[in-house]
């Protein structure tokens, strides 16, 4: 509950100062969108959907040159579709042996991206992401005739709290102006081992497709077009 009233606070700070957060050299606002997960290192695993949340800043360098960074205040990562493991309770692990185990983690990405403009409209990005996992859990569930059994275990202490990867995109402004909305892909390839557990590899992997929402820009956009 702390990880996600941290998340909701970060986002309205973001709104309400995002005017004083732009300048000419910076553009600031949220970004979010779905993505798709995966553990490419577990077998039978398959994607998870996601949604994620938070804020970006493109700090010019030089002409169509940017840094482009911020933070995913609420992100999740993860992968769905596999078999259950038994978890020492006979009455338990009959009840979910047919069942489908999901894993997800919660982390906050912060994206450190040399960002470069075409026409003021097409981008590429890449760089890289390190990560602060926050949250991580087991989902067992199972569906029969009657609904759906779930059961939900806390797995914080099998994973790292540091995870880390390289990232690259694409995307498009709507107008051609300095500051404004733009949509994208990218995709997140972990470089780091995140379980803890002896002999397991899991590596995190996520693709995005994101919507970027300048924030207070106001006049100050407006004034900023290309000269192309």
């Amino acid at each position: 509950m702390g990880t996600s009233f941290s998340a909701k606070s970060q986002v309205l700070i973001s709104l309400l100062f995002g005017d004083a957060l732009n300048s000419d050299k910076v553009e600031f606002g949220l970004t979010g969108g779905y993505n798709r997960s995966w553990m490419l290192d577990i077998e039978d695993s398959e994607g998870l959907n996601n949604f994620n949340l938070g804020f970006y800043f493109n700090i010019n360098l030089k002409g169509n040159s940017y840094l482009s960074t911020g933070v995913l205040v609420k992100s999740n990562v993860g992968a769905s579709g596999m078999p259950t493991y038994p978890l020492g309770s006979d009455e338990f692990d009959n009840v979910f042996a047919e069942g489908e185990l999901t894993k997800k983690m919660s982390v906050f990405y912060v994206p450190i991206l040399f960002h470069q403009r075409f026409s003021n409209r097409w981008y590429v990005e890449g760089g890289v992401v390190p990560g602060l996992r926050s949250k991580a859990k087991d989902i067992f569930e199972l569906e029969d005739f009657d609904g759906e059994l779930s059961y939900t275990r806390n797995v914080s202490d099998e994973y790292k709290r540091i995870d880390f990867g390289l990232q690259g995109g694409v995307g498009y402004k709507w107008k051609k102006q300095l500051k404004s909305v733009s949509t994208g892909v990218s995709y997140f390839y972990g470089l780091v081992n995140m379980s803890n557990l002896p002999d397991t590899t899991i590596k995190n992997s996520s693709l995005y497709i994101f919507t970027r929402i300048p924030i207070g820009a106001g006049e100050k956009q407006n004034k900023q077009e290309l000269k192309q």
